[in-house]
Formats: C-alpha cells, sequence, structure tokens
C-alpha cells in the first residue's frame, strides 16, 4: 500500500482526494495545516505528498521550501487555485502541480507517473 500525505484545509476536497485514493489501493493521512504536516512528515513515511499552498498556520510554499531544504525527496504534487505560479511551484522543488478544480482522475494519473508501480 502507497502511503500519501493529504495536506488540504478544505475538507470538502479533502474528503474527495481522500475518498479517490482509498478507491485506488492507496492509504491516505490527512492533515489540514502546515505545521501539522511538517509534524507528520518527520513522524512517519509517505510515499508521496499531496499540499495545498493556501494552508493555516504554515502555509504550504513554506511546508515545500523546508522539506526541500533539509534534503527531503519525498515526492511533491502541489494542489493550488494559483495555476499562473506552476513554473514557480516546480522551481521551489515539487514534482508536479495541478489546479483547482480538478478531475481525480487527472491527480491520479501525476500520482501514478511518479511513483513506481509494484
Amino acid at each position: 500500500m502507497k502511503r500519501v500525505l493529504l495536506v488540504e484545509d478544505e475538507e470538502r476536497i479533502a474528503r474527495f482526494v481522500e475518498k479517490g485514493l482509498l478507491q485506488y489501493g492507496y492509504t491516505p493521512t490527512i492533515v489540514t495545516d502546515g505545521q501539522q504536516a511538517l509534524e507528520q512528515i518527520y513522524r512517519a513515511v509517505y510515499d508521496i505528498v499531496l499540499l495545498d499552498l493556501g494552508l493555516p498556520v504554515v502555509d504550504g510554499w513554506t511546508v515545500l521550501k523546508t522539506l526541500r531544504a533539509q534534503g527531503l525527496t519525498v515526492p511533491i504534487i502541489v494542489i493550488t487555485a494559483l495555476v499562473d505560479q506552476g513554473d514557480l511551484v516546480l522551481a521551489s522543488g515539487a514534482n508536479d502541480f495541478i489546479g483547482k478544480p480538478f478531475q481525480f482522475s487527472e491527480l491520479l494519473g501525476m500520482i501514478e507517473r511518479i511513483l513506481p508501480q509494484e
């Protein structure tokens, strides 16, 4: 089972993504702010992180930059309404990004491209 850390403060989006991940055999953990994300990433091993940028407490930009500055290579897909920031997201160390709103199949395709299949 692939473990996914889903960092999303909008409950509707978090539940939508969680439902899809469970359906395709992934094990999601949901946190709702950037501080929780940083704590969780050091507490457990994840195969991939799905990271919203507009988070309370510590924003997604800071989470992304902190993880990369500390040398963590876990794949990160940014989920954002700021699609015009895509180049900056990639330059900051994300593996890919997806704009809100999105189809789950589009997100799943990104995850499957990034994670090696067993």
